[in-house]
């Protein structure tokens, strides 16, 4: 089973993801964050496989976050998911220790398997 952190400022986004994923039988959300500082904490106490992370999040945005969590050398992989698909941001997200960046409006298999690619080896495609 695949755990899962997902982190998003936007409720409405945690819940669709949230369906998304329990759609998957390998897959668990087994908490939520609204900013990174939450994510931080959560992924301390919850050591979840794969966190979702958006980038712009007030408190602490998540590349700040990505950044804390590679630091503390958290085993969890990280994949951005954004609505900022640009050059720039990937190479941020990838800087802060990302595994995959995911576009919101990409493919929701796109997502699946950028999940389970980093949950099995930490790392996939930037």
């Amino acid at each position: 089973m695949i755990t899962l952190l997902l982190v998003d400022d936007q409720p409405a986004v945690r819940a669709g993801l949230k369906l998304r994923l329990a759609l998957e039988a390998d897959m668990q959300v087994v908490g939520e964050a609204a900013n990174g500082r939450d994510a931080i904490t959560l992924a301390q106490q919850l050591q979840p496989d794969v966190i979702l992370m958006d980038l712009h999040m007030p408190t602490l945005d998540g590349l700040t976050a990505a950044a804390a969590l590679r630091a503390q050398s958290s085993r969890s992989a990280i994949i951005v998911l954004t609505m900022q698909d640009t050059a720039t941001c990937r190479v941020q997200a990838k800087a802060a220790g990302a595994a995959a960046f995911v576009p919101k409006q990409g493919n929701p298999e796109m997502l699946i398997t950028a999940i389970r690619v980093a949950a099995m080896s930490g790392v996939t495609h930037l």
